[in-house]
């Protein structure tokens, strides 16, 4: 079993920057990509960015390609989320997530592991 731990969510104004950290533990020695989804109220999860255990590949949604930047730190097992020129579409529910298999971690199917999730609010 993994668990993640997501923190850094907050309260920012249009523009503004923020970064989430996600933690992850347990099943040491295992290799898996990490990445982020998030839920805005009132509708489906969706996936946001997802990193290989190598770094290597990465993936984004084309609504934050530009302006969001997913980073990872194997020694720490920690994925980080860069979030720049935040807009109020931006506004949800954001779950850290671990998947073994990088190429299906694009839908919530794919993913093997969920954190509990960190609320990031952008204000207008």
């Amino acid at each position: 079993q993994v668990q993640l731990v997501e923190s850094g969510g907050g309260l920012v104004q249009a523009g503004d920057s923020l970064r989430l950290s996600c933690a992850a533990s347990g099943r040491s020695g295992s290799r898996y990509a990490m990445g982020w989804f998030r839920r805005p109220a009132g509708k489906e999860r969706e996936f946001v960015t997802a990193i290989s255990w190598s770094g290597d590949n990465i993936l984004y949604a084309d609504s934050v390609k530009g302006r969001f930047t997913i980073s990872g730190e194997n020694t720490k097992n920690t994925v980080y989320l860069q979030m720049n020129n935040l807009k109020p579409e931006d506004t949800a529910l954001y779950y850290c997530a671990a998947s073994y298999t990088l190429a299906v971690m694009t839908t919530p199917s794919g993913v093997d592991y969920w954190g509990q999730g960190t609320q990031v609010t952008v204000s207008s």
